[in-house]
């Protein structure tokens, strides 16, 4: 047995496993008919090796599972997945509406082959103000929301977020500076001198003020601009009528920027305050759905994404799926404008509605100002998606080409590129990065912090342990199955002893059907003339304007950049080490209410044992252990 996933209600029962015995295909699936029920509910049908090939989801389990055993009705594709079928497994739920919800969640995370797939992988960003503090802060978030804090957003992009923080930092003079260190300064920094903050942290508005700008941003967040510019007009004649005319002017520049922050946005609809725009446009067996986020009345940018798909499926039913993937854990807005009609509009409607606990709508305008923001994502979609086809064309063909160069039988799936970087031993990391028909799949990358010693410039110790740690891995995976991770080839920065090491390695590990490639470059280390050595064929050099060769050296440099970046980032970990660090029972959360307190490591360290047992939060004996630790020579009474 088996639970409901866990981010949907703790109302839904509990999933019943339909095991069938030794068949398959239509079999299989008549066998699991014997005991299903007619209620609402998901069924995933498995494969010989456990793995799930389709997620669906009904109204009446039952009838709708009994379809697959027509055979003859059944599109192609459908009779494949039937075919491979030899298990199934259902989770009832209450209501049809809960169980689009829990297969929307299924299929994000367990991506069967034979569903439309969503490719999303990023966090979007958030603007946050903290409420908590006597004069909350104005920051860019990631991630869950924060407690006493309020989030808008989500925008498509960190620039599209830093363009409106910029320009509230402008409007409203709200400050961006952390906690700390708003707390350690004592005379204005350079925001405050460029008019971009109103310098709360030394006093230079007071806090009844600040609160002010606090409400008037938080106005303008949900969309009530217009009159909060007849405000600050007001406020500015006033002013000027008083002959205090520095006030004026700050206040004109406000105005200013506020009216900069309304034409900056492409689309500003007026007919819109919080909605999605979704437009999908179909080309060559591929989607392209184009995002905009409307916030508030503006717009917070767009993205592009481009849903896996058979290429007989309607692009109605790719939105569809879309939709239901794309809110699984992201709030949903109140209209989501689309540019088709969808089969399961009401239910899709009734889902969206449960999970934001109010009204969704879900729009298909045919004239006026929504039509034309609806058009203009559509034009942005097919834009988009043609470039996306040239980009694969040519990818294309530059695989075929490593193909041919490399005698592979077809175009690699997946290229791991490798490299390590260090300093005299220490501070070691290696990497692998991920080429393929998509260009660089960075969500692939990792990162290995070097575990064992490391002997400085032993490059060969450091590729064995993460070669191990990469293939030991995934040698388990191809046990269990799973050999949708395992490369096609394995390309490697240096020479004849690099290569001949690594070969070891695999060979140890019993590593087969990867070509490993060993790249290095020529004796004066020119790029261009780069040797390249493998199995079955002397070491060879390419031609100076083959594009096979641009294409390796792109793979091999991109390595060696996450390599550098990589190391740098561990070293700069240690670097920024706090002293409190090395006191004994100061763990993250006292060590941010006392950074928060004294507002530095170094004011910690100049305090006395009464101030740090005055400091909200610290207990008695955590204070006299820092003052201790600080202060060596002293003598607990």
């Amino acid at each position: 047995m088996m639970t409901a996933d866990s981010t949907l209600s703790d109302t839904l029962p509990v999933a019943q496993e339909q095991a069938a015995p030794a068949v398959k295909g239509v079999e299989a699936i008549r066998h699991a008919l014997k005991t299903m029920p007619l209620s609402p509910g998901v069924y995933r049908m498995l494969g010989a090796k456990g793995e799930v090939l389709y997620v669906g989801k009904a109204l009446a389990l039952k009838k709708r599972v009994t379809s697959y055993t027509h055979i003859n009705r059944l599109p192609e594709r459908l009779r494949r997945m039937v075919s491979e079928t030899v298990a199934m497994e259902i989770v009832t739920t209450h209501t049809e509406a809960e169980a689009l919800l829990l297969e929307a969640n299924y299929i994000k995370r367990m991506k069967p082959r034979f569903n439309i797939l969503l490719r999303d992988d990023k966090s979007y960003p958030w603007l946050m103000l903290t409420d908590a503090h006597a004069f909350p802060q104005i920051a860019k978030h990631r991630g869950k929301a924060v407690k006493g804090a309020s989030l808008w957003g989500p925008f498509a992009s960190a620039w599209a977020v830093n363009q409106t923080l910029n320009l509230i930092q402008r409007v409203f003079l709200l400050r961006s500076c952390t906690d700390a260190v708003f707390n350690a300064r004592t005379r204005p920094c350079l925001l405050y001198q460029i008019k971009r903050c109103s310098g709360p942290c030394v006093d230079r508005i007071d806090q009844q003020s600040y609160g002010q700008l606090v409400e008037q941003a938080r106005d303008f967040l949900s969309g009530k601009d217009t009159a909060l510019r007849e405000t600050l007009g007001q406020e500015m004649n006033a002013a000027a009528e008083a002959l205090d005319f520095e006030r004026a002017a700050v206040l004109r520049d406000r105005i200013r920027a506020l009216a900069q922050m309304q034409e900056s946005s492409v689309i500003n609809p007026a007919s819109l305050q919080d909605a999605d725009v979704l437009a999908l446009w179909q080309e060559a067996g591929h989607a392209c759905i184009q995002v905009f986020f409307i916030r508030g009345g503006r717009n917070n940018g767009s993205r592009s994404f481009f849903p896996a798909h058979t290429q007989d499926a309607a692009p109605a039913d790719v939105l569809s799926a879309f939709i239901a993937q794309f809110y699984d854990d992201k709030p949903c807005p109140a209209q989501i404008l689309v540019n088709y009609e969808l089969p399961e509009s009401l239910l899709l409607t009734e889902a969206l509605s449960l999970r934001r606990g109010r009204k969704v709508e879900i729009l298909t305008p045919q004239r006026g100002e929504k039509k034309q923001v609806l058009d203009h994502a559509v034009t942005n979609a097919r834009d988009a998606l043609s470039r996306k086809l040239a980009e694969t064309a040519g990818q294309a063909k530059l695989l075929q080409g490593v193909a041919d160069v490399l005698g592979l039988d077809a175009p690699p799936e997946r290229i791991e590129v490798y490299d390590n970087s260090h300093i005299q031993g220490s501070h070691a990391y290696g990497v692998m990065i991920v080429g393929g028909p998509e260009g660089f799949n960075r969500k692939a990358y990792r990162k290995f912090k070097i575990k064992g010693p490391v002997t400085p410039g032993d490059d060969f110790g450091m590729m064995r342990e993460v070669l191990e740690r990469r293939f030991g891995r995934a040698l388990k995976e191809a046990e269990e199955g799973d050999t949708s991770n395992w490369p096609d080839v394995l390309l490697i920065d240096g020479g004849a002893g690099q290569y001949s090491a690594v070969r070891s390695v695999l060979d140890d590990l019993g590593v087969t059907g990867v070509k490993l490639v060993g790249i290095a470059k020529g004796p004066d280390r020119d790029a261009g003339k780069e040797w390249f050595y493998t199995e079955d064929k002397e070491p060879f050099q390419l031609d100076l304007r083959d594009p096979v060769l641009y294409y390796l050296q792109r793979l091999r440099d991109e390595a060696h950049r996450f390599a550098i970046t990589t190391h740098r980032s561990g070293r700069s970990k240690t670097l920024v080490k706090s002293e409190l660090d090395d006191v004994p029972g100061i763990g993250p959360a006292r060590k941010k209410l006392l950074l928060n307190t004294f507002g530095s490591a170094r004011a910690i360290k100049q305090a006395g044992l009464a101030e740090l047992e005055a400091a909200p939060g610290i207990s008695r004996e955590t204070a006299r252990a820092i003052y201790g630790h600080f202060h060596p020579d002293w003598t607990p009474e």
